[in-house]
């Protein structure tokens, strides 16, 4: 059964149960703008210990809190007591939750536009927050005084930038000042979470779909409103901007500060600075790639990481040419590659993630020479795991710089070639059938392995018999030079 379905139930169930419940927050949002919501949390007037006796399979996950999850059909949605939170004391989490009404539950939120609650059975909205209007306006406000909301909860400093950026909504100038003023906040929050709000601030945007009749469909602008500044760049270049712009970057990726003023050699990167040139990446990454459809490198969860910190060690390493005026970053892909895994370790991102994204900073600088490198170094490029992932890197760093394609083109029809040779991609021998020839397991081996490989790759060596052969002579040849 679909997520909506299943959430009217709970909704239903619950209201013949004699209790209020609606649909609250980012999925009514999403409903009346048309896209489809990616979880439904549902809001009642039911206690915790009232849920549990109306649903067979629950999870108390926050049951001092009032929060519920409801599993139906192997899906899970968070069901909460409607209430009114207090004693915020470290801006993180209420110390403690008073039980309220509907419109007490509303104008404790965050975001008007997340304020408002649907009754999926009546088809009505309730709106106690002005939400409705924002949504018409395109707007992002905080329901009450920014500063208090923003107080609340540090992590709503970066939601709001998150939020305008996921819509393509304003910040409200109110909202968006109290974000500048309370920017240093931010340092508060674990890092676990501002990981999880950064995540989604750089993903690929969603496309909004047709909406029907009584949802919001178009801007209307609000009479008289003063409009906050806003980048011309949609997308995750928007987010980079307006993080920029909030002093949130500062905070959370200060490491990026740095590339603002950084300039580059206007002949290889005629946009600009550093920063700037990662902007023009994000911007080109949300656009439909050139071969036709999305890719499935380009939509990768690690690309956004690896756009952002390819060139995250120009700083530190830019250096003058006193006579040309030429800048130079020699070894800052090393460098970086290095600050980049301590900057993802620092946000606590699985530890595969970080290893593709290490490796993507690292090997960037090689796809220059790519037309010089020999048959087998070239293949071995292209059969590393994180190939693809490079790849689509290195297509967005020539996008956001010079245009050129050249070396981009080249590599695809090298990829095209590899794929009709699938025999290629399992290495002829291993170490066990160079032992039972003789030779002695250490790192002798592992260089005889590789001379091997290069041979495959090269299609010097192209069956089993002819490596086995080969390694034979090899090994021979070896133990008469004592070098077994």
């Amino acid at each position: 059964m679909a997520p909506k379905q299943i959430a009217t139930t709970i909704v239903q169930r619950l209201q013949a149960a004699g209790h209020q419940a609606f649909w609250v927050g980012g999925c009514v949002r999403d409903f009346l703008l048309g896209r489809e919501p990616q979880d439904f949390d549902i809001a009642t007037d039911a206690k915790p210990d009232q849920v549990e006796k109306l649903f067979k399979r629950t999870i108390a996950v926050g049951k001092k809190f009032g929060v519920i999850v409801v599993v139906e059909d192997g899906q899970q949605f968070q069901v909460a007591t409607f209430r009114a939170e207090a004693d915020y004391q470290d801006g993180r989490r209420p110390e403690k939750v008073v039980f309220a009404d509907a419109k007490a539950d509303a104008v404790r939120r965050d975001f008007t536009v997340n304020g408002l609650f649907y009754d999926p059975i009546t088809e009505e909205t309730h709106d106690w927050v002005g939400g409705e209007k924002d949504l018409k306006a395109r707007v992002i406000r905080t329901i009450g005084d920014p500063a208090e909301r923003f107080g609340e909860d540090h992590l709503r400093l970066l939601r709001a930038v998150r939020f305008a950026v996921q819509l393509d909504f304003e910040i409200e100038p109110k909202t968006f000042a109290a974000v500048k003023a309370m920017a240093s906040k931010i340092k508060l929050i674990s890092a676990e979470r501002v990981r999880d709000e950064l995540v989604k601030l750089f993903a690929v945007p969603e496309r909004v779909g047709a909406g029907n009749p009584q949802r919001v469909t178009a801007p209307v602008p609000e009479a008289g409103a003063q409009r906050s500044a806003r980048p011309t760049c949609a997308g995750p270049a928007r987010g980079l901007v307006l993080l920029r712009e909030s002093g949130l970057l500062n905070y959370v990726l200060p490491e990026l500060e740095a590339t603002i003023t950084c300039d580059q050699s206007p002949d290889h990167h005629p946009e600009g600075t550093v920063f700037e040139h990662v902007r023009l990446m994000l911007e080109k990454m949300a656009q439909p790639s050139p071969q036709g459809g999305s890719g499935a490198a380009r939509v990768d969860e690690s690309l956004p990481w690896a756009v952002l910190l390819h060139d995250i060690a120009k700083p530190v390493t830019a250096e003058k040419d006193a006579k040309t005026g030429s800048i130079h970053f020699y070894g800052h892909e090393k460098i970086g590659a290095d600050m980049a895994g301590r900057m993802l370790e620092r946000l606590r991102f699985p530890r595969k993630q970080i290893d593709e994204v290490v490796a993507a900073v690292r090997y960037h600088m090689q796809f220059k020479d790519v037309k010089q490198m020999r048959k087998a170094t070239l293949r071995r490029m292209l059969l590393r795991e994180t190939f693809p992932l490079e790849l689509e890197l290195h297509r967005l760093d020539c996008l956001g710089s010079h245009g050129s394609l050249e070396f981009y083109d080249f590599l695809k029809e090298q990829v095209a070639e590899l794929e009709k040779k699938p025999e290629i991609r399992p290495p002829l021998l291993t170490g066990k059938d160079l032992i039972d020839l003789g030779m002695k397991p250490g790192p002798r081996m592992g260089e005889l392995l590789n001379e091997l490989r290069d041979k495959q790759l090269a299609e010097e060596i192209k069956t089993a018999p002819a490596a086995k052969a080969w390694a034979r002579q090899e090994v021979r040849r070896r133990k008469a030079e004592g070098r077994s």
